[in-house]
């Protein structure tokens, strides 16, 4: 494979981005929510892994307060399993010590042994749950936590 290249998230990203996230989540965010995210919330860091000049996978995070929230990392289903979403996460905690971040955190599906291994592997650790967390099928998520960025 090609080497693939982190880059602060834009507006010109957005119809590939928006192919990713209706291909990897049940109740996908609109067009307009990723429009205001990296346009208008001052909170947000959004990146992008672009191959050949598509991309191919997006992670975002809010900086609150000293601690950054992991809102989303997605990868093109024809491309996981191939180090995007590493290369994201190792992004998103690269851009958290920029800002002076000292911890994240995130929920995953309860059910979602992949990305719960990935967030492992970086030092997140499962501090809690959340009951009936995700609209469309209930399921609780896991609260993950990484300490000392």
């Amino acid at each position: 494979m090609d080497k693939v290249e982190i880059l602060k998230t834009s507006i010109d990203h957005l119809d590939d981005i928006m192919v990713i996230e209706n291909l990897s989540f049940a109740i996908p965010w609109s067009r307009q929510a990723f429009i205001e995210e990296i346009t208008k919330n001052k909170f947000a860091i959004y990146l992008s892994a672009s191959l050949n000049n598509v991309i191919v996978g997006y992670a975002g995070m809010w900086s609150v307060c000293g601690e950054g929230h992991i809102t989303n990392i997605a990868v093109h289903p024809e491309f996981r399993g191939s180090g995007i979403g590493s290369l994201l996460l190792e992004g998103l905690i690269e851009e958290a010590r920029k800002e002076g971040i000292s911890r994240l955190t995130l929920e995953v599906r309860k059910s979602n042994i992949v990305a719960q291994k990935l967030y492992e592997k970086y030092g997140f650790v499962t501090c809690g749950t959340r009951k009936s967390y995700y609209a469309d099928n209930n399921e609780d998520a896991l609260i993950m936590w990484k300490d000392s960025i």
